[in-house]
C-alpha cells in the first residue's frame, strides 16, 4: 500500500525536474504531484508528514538548482489554477501564491492600482515572491504585503497579519511549506500611467540583464551598497567558467547554462566565485538561488 492510496492521479513517480526549473538541470524527484485544489494539496502534506517524506514546493523554478541525482521526497507543484487566482477589492488585491509575478503586476495596472510597479521584469510567483521579498533597489513585494495566508507541514491554513510578517532585504519569516495567498495594499491611479511605469521598469530591467541565453540564473545577493556583479568584475571573474556552466560576460552575477552543463557544474562554479571573491575582495558573497 502506497502512502499516496486515493491521490494516485495527482502523484507521479520519477518524474525528471530540469523541464520545471530555469536553468533546465535536476535529477528526477521520487514523488512528484500537482494537487488540483487546497483540499489535496492539505492531503498530500499531512500524507508526507505522517511518513516523514520530505516535502520541497515548486513554483516557476526561476530560482532553484536541482542535485543532478534528483530529490529524494516529494516536490509539489501548484501549477493549477486555483492557486493563481487574482481577486481585486478596492484598492487592496489578493493573489494566489502560483500567480506569476507577471500577471500579478498586469492586473494590478489594469485596474488602476500602483505600488507593484517594482516587480516588473521579475521571474517567479507570488508565493516565491513573498518567501524571499522579491524587488529592486526602488521597492519590494514586501512593502505592500498587508497579509499572507499560509499552509503549515499538517496541512492547516493560517494567518499571517502585517504585524506579523517580517520582511528584509531578500528574506522574510515565512517559513512554512506553503504560501497559499498575499493581500496587497495599493493605491488608486490611472491604469495608463501605471501600465507606462510597468513598461518603463520593464524595458530597463531587460536591457541590464542578459536576455537570450539559455538557463541564465542571478545567483548572489548584493552586498550592502555593493552590487555583486561589480565584486565578481573587480575579482576579474566575469567569463569564468566550470564545465557547462560559466558566469556571463557582461554581467558577472549570472551563470549561463551550457548544453553539456550539470548542476554539480554549477555548484562547483559557486563555490569557486565564492572563494574568490573572499580572497580577493574580503567579502562573503551570499547566494540568492536556492540549492536543493
Amino acid at each position: 500500500m502506497a502512502w499516496y492510496d486515493g491521490l494516485e492521479h495527482i502523484v507521479r513517480e520519477g518524474e525528471l525536474l530540469a523541464p520545471y526549473t530555469g536553468f533546465r538541470l535536476g535529477g528526477p524527484a521520487r514523488f512528484f504531484s500537482e494537487p488540483t485544489c487546497q483540499e489535496e494539496l492539505a492531503m498530500l502534506l499531512q500524507r508526507a508528514a505522517e511518513e516523514s517524506i520530505a516535502v520541497h514546493m515548486l513554483g516557476s523554478g526561476s530560482n532553484i538548482l536541482v542535485p543532478d541525482d534528483g530529490i529524494d521526497g516529494l516536490v509539489i507543484h501548484l501549477s493549477a489554477a486555483d492557486f493563481s487566482q487574482v481577486q481585486v477589492q478596492g484598492t487592496e488585491l489578493t493573489a494566489g501564491g502560483g500567480t506569476k509575478l507577471v500577471h500579478l503586476v498586469a492586473t494590478a495596472a489594469r485596474e488602476g492600482l500602483s505600488g507593484l510597479e517594482q516587480l516588473a521584469g521579475i521571474p517567479g510567483t507570488v508565493g516565491g515572491a513573498l518567501r524571499t521579498n522579491a524587488g529592486t533597489d526602488s521597492g519590494d513585494i514586501g512593502q505592500r504585503t498587508r497579509s499572507v495566508s499560509v499552509m503549515t507541514r499538517h496541512g492547516q491554513i493560517e494567518h499571517r497579519t502585517r504585524e506579523e510578517l517580517r520582511f528584509s532585504y531578500r528574506q522574510s519569516n515565512l517559513d512554512e511549506p506553503v504560501v497559499l495567498s498575499g493581500t496587497f495594499q495599493l493605491e488608486e491611479d490611472d491604469p495608463r500611467e501605471v501600465t507606462r511605469r510597468v513598461q518603463k521598469l520593464w524595458i530597463q530591467k531587460r536591457a541590464q540583464h542578459p536576455v537570450g541565453d539559455l538557463g541564465a540564473g542571478r545567483i548572489f545577493k548584493d552586498h550592502g551598497g555593493i552590487t555583486a556583479d561589480s565584486l565578481i568584475e573587480q575579482a576579474g571573474l566575469r567569463g569564468f567558467q566550470v564545465g557547462g556552466a560559466e558566469l556571463h560576460e557582461n554581467h558577472g552575477n549570472y551563470i549561463v547554462i551550457r548544453d553539456n552543463a550539470t548542476s554539480h557544474d554549477v555548484e562547483q562554479l559557486i563555490t569557486s566565485v565564492r572563494e574568490k571573491v573572499a580572497e580577493q575582495m574580503e567579502v562573503e558573497l551570499e547566494v540568492q538561488i536556492d540549492r536543493w
